[in-house]
């Protein structure tokens, strides 16, 4: 299951870890986010181990958001070694969540 952070939370949970992380930026108001939790959810369950799935609400945590430049949501970002190293915008597919993820766990 996809952990949900606030920005207090970030650096430990997202720049320190010692896996990849994917990052849900997403507001509850977001009809394409929530039609991309089942997906999220399913590739946290997937990836477990491999790579930490969070999601963190862009209306309760503005500084995160802010500092990437979240314009739009939901945005995602893959994070190794403290850095984001793939960004993603809008809906998509499992599939193509899976390659971006694929990528960094190589």
């Amino acid at each position: 299951m996809a952990q949900s952070i606030t920005d207090a939370e970030f650096e430990a949970e997202v720049l320190n870890s010692e896996t990849p992380v994917l990052v849900d930026f997403w507001a509850s108001w977001c009809g394409p986010c929530k039609s991309m939790l089942p997906i999220v959810e399913e590739l946290a369950t997937e990836y477990e181990g491999k790579v930490k799935v969070v999601k963190l609400n862009i209306d309760e945590s503005t500084e995160t958001a802010g500092k990437y430049n979240v314009m739009s949501i939901p945005t995602f970002m893959i994070f190794k070694g403290g850095e984001p190293v793939t960004t993603l915008v809008g809906v998509k597919s499992k599939e193509d969540m899976k390659k971006e993820m694929d990528e960094v766990t190589k």
